[in-house]
This record gives C-alpha cells, structure tokens and sequence, in this order.
C-alpha cells in the first residue's frame, strides 16, 4: 500500500464526484455554456495581452530580430505541454487544472504543491497584468490630457528604489519613467512618517474584473469573446500598416544576418542575447492551461479542450511571431531599451511617425490586458474550489452562489490575493515570482502524463499520438550533448566551473542533464510516449534561466504550503478519512 503522501485519486472517482455537484439541486452546480470557440478566445484572451503588449519591448531590445527564435522556442515546448494538458483534460473533463491531473497521477502530495503553486501563477501572475494595465491606462489619459498623480500611479516600491538610486547616482542620466517615479516619491502626502504611493488605476480594475466573474461565466464568456475579436483585429492592423511601412521605406536590412556594415543584425547579442528573455516572453505564455480549469462549464469538453487549447497556442504563437518581425523590421533594436509600450513606440514621430496607430494601439493594449486580468481571475477560484472537493481546503471554498452559479467565496477571496500585494510588490518581483511557478507546474503535467495508464482511442474525442521512445529519446538526448560539446567548446568543463556568479544557472543546468540522461535510460525500457517526454524536458530547460532569487523565492513560498498542508489539508483529506 502507497504511503498517505502519495495516495492517489483514480479518474473514476474524480468524473463521479464532479457529476455529483453538477447534478446537486442545490444551487452547487456550474453551467455548461462554453463551447470550442469560446475556450479558444478565452486562450487567445490569456496569451495575447502581457507578452506582445508589455515584455515584447524587452526581448526586442536583448535578443534583436533573432528575437522570434525565442517565441518558437517557447511556442515548440508550450505545444508539447498543450498536448498534455489536452490529454488529462479528455480523460479527467472538470475544474482544477493542472492540481488535479497532479492528484490523478503523482498523489496528494504533489497534488497539493501543484495546487499552492497554481496560485503563484494565476493570482501573483495577474498582479503583474494589472500593474501592466495600469501603466498603459494611464499612458493613454496623458495622450488625451488627463493625468492622474504620479503617486497614484506607481508601486511604492518602485518609487522608493528609483529614490535610492537617485541619491546613489546623482551624476547620472535619469529617464522619463525614473523622473516620474521620483515625481511620486517627492509629492506624495505623508500620514504619519509614511508616503502614501500606490497604483490606484491597477486596484481599481482588480475589483471590477473581481466582479464581473463573480456575476457569472456567461456574462464573462461574451466580454471576453468582444474583446478578442476587437483586439485581434487591432493586432492585425499593426501588422499591416507596419509591415507596409517596412517594405515601403526599405527597412528590411534589420532582419539579415549580417548586414552591409558587416554588424550581426539578426541576432546582434548572440543566442545568449536571445535565451536572456526567456523568463519574461514565457510568461505570455500561461494562457492556455487557464483554459483547462473551464472544463465543468464546457458543453463537450473532452472534445473541445484539446482543440482550445492548442488552437488558441498555434494562432497566438504565429501573431508573436509576426509583431517581432514588425517591430525589429520598423525600429533598430537597440531603439527599445526601457520600452513599455513596444507596439505603439513603434509609430512615434521619430519612427515610422503614424500619430492615429500610436493612439489606437494605446487602446488596444488596455483592452488587451484587461481580457488577460479576466482569465486569470477565472482560473484560481476554480481551482480552489476543487482543492475544496478534495478536502484539503475549508467547505467554504466550493461555495456555488445560488443565483450566478459561480464560486462566490473564492472568487472573493482571489479579489483580495490580488488586490493587497498590489500596494507592496512592483513587477519584476511579481513576474519572475510567477514565470518559474509556471513552468514547474508545466513539468509535473508532462511527468503526470507517463505515469498514467494508456486508454483505448475512442473516435471523436482527443488521443495523443503515441510514439516509442524507447530509441528516439535516447539519440535526441545523445545529439544534445554533442552538439552542446562541439558547438560551445569546453561546455561541459566550464559547467562544473561553479561561482557565485553562476552557481544557479550551473547547478540548475547539471540538475537538468542528470536529469535528462535519466530518463532517456528509463525510457529505453519503459517504451514511454515521446511527446511527454520533450515537453518535459523543453520546460526543464527552461527553468535553467530562472535566477537563484527566484528559487529562494519559489522555495519559501512551498514551505509556506507545505505547512498549510501539514495543518490542514493531509488530516481532512477525503482519501485519508476514506
């Protein structure tokens, strides 16, 4: 027998329970309204917004033009994962995302830090996206003359560190955005020795998303559905009108290899300069695993699931694409250093000078934000209420509000978990917070995938292609560290070469090869599927660039649930009191 940690919920049981709320006659089920069209806009909803409106500038200005390697390298992995996601959702058709595939296939344990982990990423990752909302609504009053205090405006984090850096540096240049945020620092009033600096505007649009989602899933399906459409329709004319303007003013040079000057235009910082941004463009990324924890309110979810999903990842992964393209080919690189709004800079008067683009783009980017604040916030009440289910929370978190058919309580509850970091976190902190929580779920579903039993195809329903490994991992693993070897030169020597400089990517990097190079071996004999196995690996990989920061980080915050679990979860289980 299985040690109590590790104890798993088998899919039956998972498909009987969800079927028992749903058919409750006490207001306790949720309804099914959604159908593929709708999951796929909710995804393109959650993809396209934080990446191409608010990092994209970023990873322009680190990587150049060779920028969209970056998105097809991210695209490739987010794709194997897709397909995992698609594989649990068919088989287990119910809210809780990647926490109950965890407890399906890994056990409580897993399930739980999973689950705990799911938070970072839905409702610390949405922190960012209303800082990020923020930051363009604000923009886009100063364009029709409206201003709103600069202390009402920004993080007092933010304000206190441009402060010190100020005194630090008094000699130095200052930008627009560290004039403003001094701005905040020195006008903001005092209530008993405290400056009162928060971002209001980010607050705001927290509470109002809090409750749209609360008034009920229909209600949200049709904002979100006008605001995809409305926001692709911009993004396609961006790519029109600026790719127009390339090809007429002959601005093509800036995407050759080498161009006539003989500079390397392409990827003018090399691969290092395009894998840097790894972390920020990634977070675009988490949209469409927000789509898999819609499953109870899907009218065919295990046919339609996979197909959102993937469908929503293919379109947005070719859009990121495209507007990378656009961007390097209308404006030098080196042009978007400290760029917060990549799409509409790019037809400022000292570029492509498009003064009715500029101001459209500006709109855009807040709708755009405002569809990704409303995926997120769906997400963590869901999943929440199934950890509910499960016994590892209070019963007053699977709350159905009798009128809405909504999670009332966790909707609430994930209003405030928003809501209050907002006035004592800033953006860097909350986006390297939520990258690495992202990718760890990632791997615990391509991992969940092999340990599951194989199931009969049934004819129009999702089934992953099945594909032996057991010789083609190992000769992809083998191939890897050849032309790791042959390519960097010392690779492998300057690996174990550990200071404090590089001890994290070092360490982490050692881990993933050891880590690769077992599985390739297990896979040998265990014939397992190649498709979990690369997207475990690519999202592994990936994890090599978070920094030692953000480990400590991610560390402490699993304790944290881990003693939550202790106190709680593993004495009120339903699996233990069974």
């Amino acid at each position: 027998m299985s040690h109590p940690l590790f104890r798993t919920k088998k899919i039956d049981k998972i498909l009987s329970d969800a079927k028992t709320m749903a058919d409750d006659h006490h207001g306790t089920g949720l309804r099914r309204v959604l159908t593929m069209r709708d999951l796929t806009f909710f995804g393109i909803a959650a993809i396209i917004g934080a990446g191409s409106f608010s990092s994209l500038g970023l990873a322009v200005f680190s990587g150049g033009p060779g920028v969209v390697v970056l998105f097809i390298i991210c695209g490739i992995a987010c794709g194997f994962t897709a397909l995992c996601y698609s594989e649990f959702a068919s088989r287990i058709p119910v809210a809780g995302s990647a926490y109950t595939y965890a407890y399906a296939s890994f056990g409580e344990l897993f399930a739980w830090i999973i689950g705990w982990a799911l938070i970072m990423e839905y409702s610390i990752g949405n922190i960012y996206v209303a800082f990020s909302w923020s930051d363009y609504f604000t923009s886009f009053l100063h364009k029709i003359n409206i201003h709103i205090p600069d202390y009402l405006t920004c993080s007092y984090m933010e304000a206190h560190g441009a402060a010190i850096n100020a005194a630090a540096n008094s000699a130095g240049q200052i930008t627009d955005s560290t004039k403003e945020l001094l701005s905040a620092w020195n006008n903001a009033p005092v209530i008993a020795g405290l400056r009162i600096i928060f971002d209001l505007p980010a607050i705001v649009i927290n509470m109002l998303i809090t409750y749209l989602v609360y008034r009920g899933i229909k209600e949200s399906r049709n904002f979100s559905n006008a605001m995809v459409v409305l926001k692709l329709a911009i993004v396609l004319l961006v790519i029109i009108v600026g790719g127009y303007m390339i090809f007429h003013n002959s601005l093509t040079t800036n995407w050759q290899p080498v161009n006539s000057q003989g500079i390397r235009a392409f990827m003018p910082n090399g691969f290092g300069g395009v894998m840097a941004a790894v972390s920020g463009v990634f977070f675009a990324y988490i949209g469409f695993d927000a789509v898999s924890v819609l499953a109870e309110e899907s009218k065919d979810p295990q046919r339609d699931l996979p197909r959102g999903m993937i469908l929503s990842l293919v379109i947005c992964t070719t859009i990121y694409i495209i507007l990378a393209l656009v961007l390097t080919g209308a404006v030098v690189y080196s042009k978007f250093e400290n760029v917060g709004d990549p799409l509409a800079y790019i037809f400022e008067p000292q570029n492509l000078n498009i003064g009715w683009m500029q101001m459209l783009v500006s709109i855009c980017a807040v709708i755009a934000m405002t569809s990704v604040l409303l995926v997120f916030q769906m997400g963590q009440p869901r999943i929440w209420m199934s950890m509910s289910r499960d016994g590892l929370l209070p019963p007053v978190f699977q709350k159905i509000h009798p009128r809405y058919k909504t999670p009332s309580f966790a909707t609430i509850l994930t209003g405030i978990a928003v809501g209050a970091p907002i006035l004592f976190t800033d953006k860097d902190f909350v986006l390297d917070f939520t990258s690495i929580a992202t990718l760890f779920a990632f791997v615990l579903v391509c991992g969940g995938v092999l340990l599951i039993p194989a199931k009969e195809k049934l004819s129009g329903k999702f089934n992953m292609p099945y594909i032996n490994s057991k010789f083609l991992f190992p000769l992809i693993v083998a191939a890897a560290l050849v032309i790791a070897h042959l390519i960097t030169g010392h690779y492998f020597v300057r690996l174990f070469d550990i200071t404090e400089d590089n001890a994290s990517f070092n360490i982490s990097t050692i881990i993933f090869w050891c880590t690769i190079v077992i599985l390739a071996i297990v896979a040998f004999f265990k014939n397992w599927s190649l498709i979990p196995l690369l997207g475990l690996s690519t999202c592994m990989y990936l994890l090599t660039g978070m920094t030692g920061m953000n480990w400590a980080w991610f560390g402490g915050w699993l304790a944290l649930g881990l003693i939550i679990y202790f106190s709680y979860g593993y004495r009120k289980s339903k699996l233990a009191a069974a």
